[in-house]
């Protein structure tokens, strides 16, 4: 799981390559990453995005998760930034004919395939010093980590992650205690 700064870390990186290469490819993977950290997404909820699925006005989006239960999952700035930055100015120049309504799409112009989600995601964060291999559940795993650790319910990150039981949730619960416990003994004088 990524810490908090290993996240921001993971995100200037990706900022920090998008601007210097300012290809097409830079920006989906930085805009594929940022949302998958943002929304806690599933790898199959993301290559199934379409382009009205995107609520720019609300700052959300839908996605068609387990079963065909469909959510609402909300999105951070910076993560709508990339996404409109991937949209507006890089998806135009890789769209082809069976780019369809896909939000995000492959090196061809078709919707893009998991199999390159989860090569992107393991490219990006293997730049990480001290981080384990990493793939898009580990940032689904960090993102409801740090939602929970950053104050929101249980039920709050349940509902985000599109879990049928809060028991699946709970597990998160006891990541973040263990952090509590880690950060209290090593701060406090008579832990």
């Amino acid at each position: 799981m990524l810490s908090v700064v290993d996240a921001t870390t993971a995100m200037d990186s990706l900022a920090t390559r998008v601007a210097e290469e300012e290809s097409p490819l830079s920006i989906r993977d930085c805009a594929i990453v940022e949302v998958l950290y943002a929304t806690g997404a599933r790898v199959s909820e993301l290559c199934g995005l379409d382009l009205d699925d995107v609520d720019y006005g609300r700052n959300t989006m839908r996605v068609l998760g387990k079963g065909n239960k469909e959510r609402t999952i909300p999105i951070g700035t910076p993560a709508m930034k990339a996404l409109g930055d991937w949209i507006n100015n890089a998806r135009p120049s890789l769209a082809g004919d069976k780019a369809g309504r896909a939000v995000f799409l492959g090196a061809r112009g078709s919707r893009i395939d998991q199999r390159t989600v989860r090569t992107v995601v393991y490219e990006a964060l293997s730049a990480l010093d001290g981080v384990e291999r990493m793939g898009p559940h580990g940032l689904r795993h960090s993102a409801a980590t740090h939602l929970l650790e950053g104050g929101a319910d249980l039920r709050t990150v349940q509902e985000i992650l599109g879990h049928a039981s809060l028991a699946t949730t709970q597990i998160y619960t006891h990541v973040s205690t263990e952090r509590l416990q880690k950060a209290f003994k090593q701060a406090h004088p008579r832990a």
